[in-house]
């Protein structure tokens, strides 16, 4: 007869998540639900946040088989109900506070808890991307599987290209931004994003939006934004942000799109090895070309 071994999991929440056994069927935010692909682990269901509709946001899901996975919900429409019916025996969601699961309704979160363990690893500005993509590996560990050790060298060799191209005599400036529409753009705070701040300490010129009461986003026009004479703009690729073929009505944009090249920012980006290594190496590649 086989026996079963507890399995246990400190959180970011400081909760010690335990189960009677491994757990084998994970329900998952999206964004966890990708990296935790990545590391070989494939969830049985997954779930969005209040910014995603009733279909999975591609750009969120990494390399995850979109079409083979159920997408339970997202948001206010999420029901307690829809994430039980997978019969997962672990939820995994990201804590942007420590505290809150994203994407869940806090009493959506608190009848979860009452039926089936819940981990979460914080994805927020107090975590540094190393230490995010460590945290999702030692959850990942803990379930017994683990990514390639060749990624550790690719990951290496990104980096290695990006601190090189970053510190070319050109010094182009990056500005990362989501779209909100031909009237107004979200710019995001180089400070708020782990992946951002990991730019800059690989010598990126980032450019640093005007002070404002947003946390995350400095909220301002298209004028303002050209007026911070970028050279590339990381642009936000979710499902939420506006694509850039609905921005020509404005003249700013327009005059932007002639000379800023564009490279795709997901700032939910799978939190693994070889998603940092490819959007490292995208923007050396870029960098360079300016």
């Amino acid at each position: 007869m086989e026996q079963r071994t507890p399995w246990e999991f400190s959180d970011d929440r400081g909760r010690l998540v335990v189960a009677g056994q491994r757990p084998e069927r994970l329900v998952t935010y999206i964004q966890a639900g990708a990296t935790l692909w990545d590391h070989g682990i494939r969830p049985v269901g997954l779930f969005g946040s209040q910014h995603d509709g009733t279909a999975p946001d591609p750009a969120k899901g990494g390399e995850l088989p979109l079409t083979e996975i159920p997408y339970l919900g997202a948001g206010a429409a999420l029901h307690p109900d829809a994430l039980l019916e997978a019969e997962p025996d672990l939820v995994v969601a990201v804590t942007y506070d420590g505290e809150q699961l994203y994407g869940l309704e806090q009493k959506t979160a608190l009848e979860l808890e009452a039926h089936v363990p819940v981990a979460t690893v914080a994805v927020g500005p107090g975590r540094s991307l190393a230490e995010v993509r460590e945290r999702f590996a030692a959850l990942a560990g803990s379930l017994g599987r683990g990514e390639p050790q060749g990624l550790a060298r690719e990951l290496d060799a990104a980096e290695d290209a990006l601190r090189q191209a970053a510190g070319g005599p050109s010094r182009p400036r990056v500005l990362a931004l989501s779209p909100a529409g031909p009237d107004r753009v979200h710019l995001a705070r180089p400070s708020s994003w782990p992946d951002l701040r990991a730019l800059a300490e690989h010598g990126v010129n980032l450019v640093e939006p005007p002070a404002g009461a947003g946390i995350n986003w400095s909220t301002v026009g298209w004028a303002e934004a050209a007026g911070l004479t970028p050279d590339i703009f990381l642009i936000d690729v979710r499902a939420n942000a506006t694509r850039p073929e609905a921005l020509r009505a404005d003249a700013h944009w327009r005059a932007l799109e002639t000379h800023v090249r564009l490279l795709p920012w997901n700032p939910e980006a799978p939190c693994s090895r070889r998603a940092h290594s490819r959007f490292f190496s995208q923007l050396a590649v870029t960098l360079r070309a300016v």
